[in-house]
């Protein structure tokens, strides 16, 4: 078997998502819970137009999603606490020597390094569900790691944190050459670019220790988009330059340097918690369009739009209102996950 994962930008058989349910996440008032439960029916929708979703929903929720999200998505039942399917949800591979077979990575799940808050238990059960689901073959791992802590090009590079694979209280033992001898058993990757840390927010108690999907990602093998936070009053101006310096370091599977595109920062500087940590870098490409984040600032979510439809070429760029989602601990791509399509043998 030789694992790998597609790029994101490749074809997609559909789009994973898992619906809310109260809790903690969803918020203790009705104003809170009607707006969570919003958004997530909104961007489900939005990738909708594009591709089919499929939604796990807790039975406890069942009617409220039918009713929400109407015939936009197809619901799957199963036990749901958590409902950032990026990182409990499988990482879907293929294997090009076997067309038509599709993995799904079972990472193990402890809710972002097992904070006293998280609830995860259930949730940490879902890539099993989907792959028999799908008959897809499971793909078990030993490493405590979230889909939104790793991105690929599809053709041997990853992207990872050292603040999140080697967090202590996720993998203890490990260090970067486990890891990486992980990624390329389960991923395919023969590269791995570690980046030092991720922005200021996502160290706050329910953040994820610094994932990289609010901070870069590929948007074609070779080129990077990155956050840019221009503000200096912002303490993610003075974080950023590190991040850029890695990546300017580094070269990719195929040996080339990166190109950076800058993905500038709206802007917002603070919500009622403290510094925001928005970043247009965590949209979600689809077959035929990107889902983008955006902040309520005309300007800068227009600035958005417009560099991803330059890098996403022939792809129609279509904003979220994300804000609700990032008040939580994440964005678009955080709460969705890309099955992609398999080959079909000759």
């Amino acid at each position: 078997m030789a694992w790998r994962m597609p790029a994101e930008t490749a074809p997609h058989e559909r789009t994973w998502m898992a619906f809310p349910r109260e809790g903690l996440t969803l918020g203790d008032t009705d104003a809170q819970r009607t707006a969570g439960y919003e958004t997530w029916t909104a961007v489900a929708r939005a990738v909708a137009e594009f591709e089919p979703v499929t939604m796990l929903v807790d039975p406890t929720e069942t009617a409220r999603a039918r009713r929400l999200l109407g015939d936009h998505a197809t619901l799957l039942e199963t036990p749901v606490d958590e409902f950032w399917m990026r990182d409990h949800g499988p990482t879907f591979v293929v294997d090009d020597e076997r067309p038509g077979v599709l993995g799904a990575v079972d990472w193990i799940f402890n809710g972002w390094g097992a904070p006293d808050w998280a609830q995860w238990r259930l949730s940490a059960a879902h890539a099993r569900t989907v792959a028999a689901h799908l008959g897809a073959e499971l793909v078990s791992s030993v490493l405590v790691n979230e889909g939104g802590g790793i991105h690929v090009d599809g053709e041997g590079t990853v992207l990872l944190t050292d603040t999140v694979q080697l967090d202590p209280r996720r993998n203890p033992f490990a260090d970067r050459s486990r890891v990486e001898a992980e990624m390329a058993r389960t991923l395919g990757t023969t590269t791995a670019i570690w980046l030092p840390r991720g922005l200021t927010r996502d160290y706050d108690d329910m953040g994820t220790n610094g994932h990289v999907d609010i901070v870069a990602t590929f948007a074609t093998p070779g080129r990077v988009l990155l956050h840019a936070q221009q503000d200096a009053g912002h303490p993610d101006h003075a974080v950023m330059p590190e991040i850029r310096a890695a990546l300017a370091e580094a070269t990719d599977a195929a040996g080339r340097r990166l190109e950076i595109v800058d993905l500038p920062a709206p802007a917002a500087l603070r919500d009622e918690e403290g510094f925001v940590d928005w970043s247009y870098v965590n949209h979600l490409v689809v077959n035929g369009g990107v889902i983008a984040c955006g902040f309520g600032d005309p300007v800068a979510d227009d600035r958005a739009r417009g560099i991803l439809a330059d890098v996403y070429p022939g792809r129609r760029v279509v904003t979220v209102d994300a804000r609700e989602l990032f008040a939580r601990g994440g964005g678009i791509h955080c709460i969705t996950q890309q099955q992609p399509v398999t080959a079909v043998a000759p």
